[in-house]
């Protein structure tokens, strides 16, 4: 990594390099290895098993703890976000700390090979998967932050957009190599096979080794931002962080109540989005009978539709605003779900459709979501802002894998979740509604 250089934040009129944004954006790609192949696709699948292979236990059970423990991860990021963001903006060191939580994620994702196909390795397998959810987001406020850098005003949506789809698209390639390489073959590269989950096992090497490559080029070519305005308050302690942190959510609500309101309808809507992914494979898998590698081709075609309707809604995003995106998104959601939960028996046809329309719009929210914050920052703000956002959004990421943990538990069927997961998309359209769609700068 190079020393941190300085540069100012983008100006309206100011042309930021094409490298610099596919720099930015290609950390996107790399974090594919754990939207993707980790949390959603190949590992979560591994541990909850498929319609005639439940390695680690009952199915139900298996996914109710994985429900539980995410969202145990979720509170921790929601207690420590806010204020790691804040203290990265105070010491000029986003770079620094987007680099070590990043390089935390890759360790984790090359421990999961460890994680045999054996009831006395789920809980290794959770603890590690929980482990990588904090670390990963605690990186992605480092990297939300960094959004000022590679955009300008009016390009703020098409370039999140940009940075979201080259996440999915990255997913895509990825995922074709582990599948035809390790998961699909009976013997595959390097001799590998399906025994004791081994295909899965290498498969999370490979995942690693992507991330360490593809995060290298934000931290080697896109500049640090110097700290200035509210960035440059004295530094303080740890736990007096906290009570800077009250006195600016309290001068936002006096000044800035929409914005407000925005952080606590993200908070629950982007977990909903969240648990769209994080639960799809699981659902595809136990609840209509997709082998692994037919999870592994759905995903594939889930990054596909996400992918290109992202690209194309982000350039929508800066026309017509990201309210209207993501309340369309939103709308969108809570049909497919409902649609998946009611014709959970009408087989794998009902799951390709409906799952890949639900992938439509995840992206497009995902985006838009983004980029709503990102117009209201000052420069200076970026660590600080983009860590309550995680707090209020994707660190609040307990909801979601709890209220699908619930419906499980109340259920006793593993497509009783897809209702906590609706439920929670609702609310969040629900809560968003009120938002003004217009929002001026907070202020410095």
């Amino acid at each position: 990594m190079t020393a941190p250089s300085t540069a100012p934040a983008s100006p309206v009129s100011a042309v930021v390099p094409r490298r610099r944004i596919i720099a930015w954006a290609l950390w996107d790609w790399g974090g594919a290895s754990f939207n993707a192949v980790v949390t959603t696709f190949v590992f979560t699948v591994y541990l909850t098993g498929n319609a005639t292979r439940h390695p680690f236990g009952d199915e139900a059970f298996v996914s109710a703890q994985l429900g539980w423990t995410l969202g145990i991860a979720g509170v921790i990021v929601a207690l420590l976000a806010p204020v790691t963001g804040q203290r990265s903006d105070t010491s000029g060191n986003r770079k620094l700390w987007l680099g070590v939580n990043t390089y935390i994620v890759v360790a984790i994702i090359a421990g999961l090979f460890f994680v045999q196909a054996a009831p006395e390795y789920l809980w290794l397998g959770l603890l590690l998967l929980a482990a990588g959810s904090v670390f990963f987001q605690f990186a992605e406020v480092n990297y939300n932050a960094m959004l000022s850098s590679v955009s300008t005003p009016r390009t703020i949506g098409k370039v999140s957009g940009f940075g979201w789809s080259m996440g999915y698209f990255g997913g895509i390639v990825l995922l074709l190599i582990v599948y035809f390489g390790f998961i699909h073959p009976d013997v595959g590269l390097l001799g590998v096979t399906a025994e004791n989950g081994l295909s899965v096992r290498v498969s999370m090497l490979i995942a690693a080794v992507w991330f360490a490559v593809f995060a290298l080029p934000v931290l080697l070519s896109v500049p640090e931002l110097e700290p200035h305005g509210t960035a440059a308050r004295p530094k303080v302690g740890f736990f007096a962080s906290y009570a800077r942190l009250g006195r600016d959510i309290a001068g936002l609500w006096r000044t800035n109540r929409h914005t407000v309101y925005f952080l606590i309808a993200s908070a629950v809507f982007r977990d909903g989005l969240t648990g769209v992914f994080t639960f799809g494979g699981v659902l595809a898998a136990g609840t209509f009978g997709f082998s692994p590698s037919e999870v592994i081709i759905f995903a594939i075609a889930a990054n596909v539709t996400a992918g290109i309707s992202t690209v194309i809604v982000g350039r929508l995003d800066d026309r017509v605003g990201p309210k209207p995106v993501i309340v369309v998104a939103l709308v969108g959601l809570v049909i497919c779900a409902s649609a998946v939960f009611f014709l959970h028996d009408a087989g794998q046809t009902a799951f390709w459709v409906f799952g890949l329309a639900l992938c439509l719009f995840v992206g497009p929210a995902q985006s838009a979501s983004r980029s709503f914050l990102g117009r209201v920052i000052p420069a200076g703000r970026e660590g600080e802002i983009f860590g309550l956002y995680a707090t209020t959004g994707k660190a609040a990421t307990f909801l979601a894998p709890a209220a699908f943990a619930l419906f499980v538990t109340l259920g006793g069927e593993q497509y009783w979740g897809i209702l906590g997961i609706m439920l929670v998309l609702l609310v969040g359209l629900l809560v968003l509604l009120p938002v003004s769609a217009t929002q001026k700068q907070l202020g410095k």
